[in-house]
């Protein structure tokens, strides 16, 4: 037995969105959404099939449920991130709130729309896999209206198999992350509406159009993945080599820096120090001469006796003698 990967866009919808899917998808819904009272019946929008998809090629597929309430829900699976995925949810909720209305309704007939996003990669810097976005009031978190909201779950957090899940909500992510890897339905699932997706996920059902299809998008997406990885690892090899290129000129330009002012720091000591025993030197040697001067002026010694006693030169003394 082989499953689907349901992780890809056209067997999420064969999954929860064809004609067969109602229970399916109202079951994943009470499940994952925190709704006040459960679902009781709903209606798939432009349900699964061949043709449509085959000619829908890379745009992303959502399936989109009215509730009996008349609410909106919107529930998508992505697989690769991209610029502007964030703000293309947010728009795609605003935009199905918007479209209920002509200009002449009134603004009391909007329902609300929930956008329900299943992704296959870390969204946000908190552990939880599942997290819930409302309109509230920052400082005491009130409600302004709970008519968008827009619910993810990131299956790369949810780290349950499906034997180690308790909850039906567990249950349903874990079956979304590991139906292709599985060979068989496991004993442990007893809801037989989970039953039921397995056996519509479940190669054999599908026609030859349809495998062909779902090989393709697979094929597709594993092509795209390894392209936005290999540019990644040009980007952060080229970022590598520019950023020690840029660091090697900088670091030389603030050794030589560097390097200058501890040299002319170093030498201007140096100076200084040899000023110092030079001023002190020709101070000493200037005192020696003046008072050989006045030995000889006042005690009338000759040159020659003084020179000696003082241990300087004849020469200098007379010179200085002189001056």
């Amino acid at each position: 037995m082989r499953f689907l990967n349901i992780q890809t866009d056209y067997a999420f919808k064969k999954v929860f969105g064809s004609h067969e899917s109602k229970n399916i998808l109202k079951s994943f819904l009470n499940a994952t959404l925190e709704l006040p009272l459960p679902i009781v019946d709903l209606t798939i929008e432009d349900p699964y099939n061949v043709p449509k998809l085959q000619g829908m090629k890379e745009s992303a597929v959502d399936v989109k449920a009215r509730l009996s309430d008349n609410s909106i829900v919107i529930v998508e699976m992505q697989i690769l991130n991209h610029d502007g995925f964030e703000s293309r949810i947010l728009y795609n909720a605003a935009k199905n709130y918007a479209n209920q209305l002509n200009k002449s309704n009134k603004y009391t007939l909007l329902n609300p729309v929930i956008a329900l996003t299943v992704v296959n990669f870390k969204m946000f810097d908190y552990p939880h896999y599942k997290s819930t976005y409302k309109l509230i009031e920052k400082s005491n978190f009130t409600h302004y209206k709970d008519d968008i909201q827009l619910i993810f779950i990131e299956l790369p957090k949810f780290n349950k198999h499906l034997e180690e899940c308790e909850t039906i909500e567990e249950k349903w992510i874990a079956f979304i992350k590991e139906a292709r890897e599985l060979s068989i339905i496991p004993q442990s699932i007893s809801d037989p509406v989970l039953k039921q997706a397995f056996e519509i996920a479940n190669t054999a059902s599908l026609t030859k159009e349809e495998l062909e299809i779902q090989e393709k998008r697979e094929e597709f997406l594993y092509i795209q993945k390894n392209s936005i990885e290999k540019a990644q690892r040009e980007g952060l090899e080229k970022g590598l080599e520019e950023g020690l290129e840029k660091g090697l000129v900088q670091g030389l330009e603030k050794g030589l820096k560097q390097g200058l002012r501890q040299g002319l720091k170093q030498g201007l000591l140096q100076g200084a120090e040899k000023g110092f025993v030079k001023g002190r030197d020709e101070g000493k040697k200037e005192a020696t001469l003046h008072n050989a001067v006045m030995m000889i002026k006042e005690f009338d010694l000759s040159i020659e006796q003084v020179a000696n006693t003082l241990n300087i030169s004849t020469d200098e003394l007379k010179k200085h003698l002189d001056n």
